[in-house]
């Protein structure tokens, strides 16, 4: 699974990196080294506006933990941060989405843990290992979003009204990433990005085989500081070596 991970790339970087046209949103969502579940993290996806037309790339703030559309409360979104790849097109708590409302979600990694068994005095415990391209560039980690309509919100313009989440597709886990955790967010590369967002692309075939691997480049891991176990700490002290040479 993917349970956290590292956002730190400004609006602007990410309005260039994939192509978003026009100014940078007026929301800026701090960078973070340690996204969590129901954080609000940026997206990238293509919609039209409310008057219809062609749709636009857009970089929006969605919350992380999806809401189906006709879920009956937002209770269950902490569970839903995940699609795993095999079963996204046909559960209901994703298909329509996985048919309509697909985004990119960029990282600079993600994390994974280690189970640490207790040896002498020293105690179990979990060791947290950044995951992340070895290049450094983005991670553009496939996802899908949706709009959940709050119930206890009469007036319908208010934007406290609408939710709007996402989740992110998983997959098996390969190279560096294997070797701590059997699955790892599905990063898609570049040249799929098109095929991805566009909504007007909706055959299930095509867009399973955009998800058929993970994005080309390698991927390195490095054991880090355990204080990112708790989600309550952020900062770049996060991704300090845990095992120095």
């Amino acid at each position: 699974m993917c349970g956290r991970y590292v956002s730190t790339r400004s609006p602007e970087d990410l309005s260039g990196l994939f192509q978003v046209p026009g100014p940078a949103p007026d929301l800026v969502l701090p960078p973070s080294w340690n996204v969590a579940p129901t954080d609000p993290v940026w997206a990238v996806l293509e919609r039209a506006d409310r008057d219809g037309g062609v749709p636009e790339r857009q970089l929006r703030a969605l919350r992380w933990g999806l809401v189906p559309s006709w879920s009956k409360g937002p209770g269950g979104a902490a569970r839903m941060i995940n699609a795993r790849v095999e079963t996204v097109g046909e559960k209901p708590a994703y298909r329509r989405a996985f048919a309509k409302r697909r985004c990119l979600l960029p990282a600079d990694g993600f994390y994974e843990w280690e189970a640490v068994p207790a040896a002498g005095s020293a105690k179990a415990y979990k060791q947290p290992w950044f995951i992340s391209p070895e290049d450094g560039t983005v991670m553009a980690m496939a996802g899908l979003y949706e709009f959940w309509r709050d119930p206890a919100v009469t007036d319908g313009d208010d934007p406290a009204a609408w939710w709007a989440t996402c989740t992110v597709i998983t997959t098996e886990a390969t190279d560096a990433a294997g070797r701590v955790h059997p699955r790892m967010p599905l990063a898609l590369a570049p040249a799929d990005y098109d095929a991805w967002l566009d909504p007007a692309h909706q055959d299930p075939d095509a867009l399973r085989a955009l998800l058929a691997t993970p994005a080309g480049g390698r991927l390195t891991a490095r054991a880090v500081n355990t204080a990112v176990n708790n989600v309550r700490n952020n900062g770049p002290e996060l991704l300090e070596d845990a095992r120095p040479s």
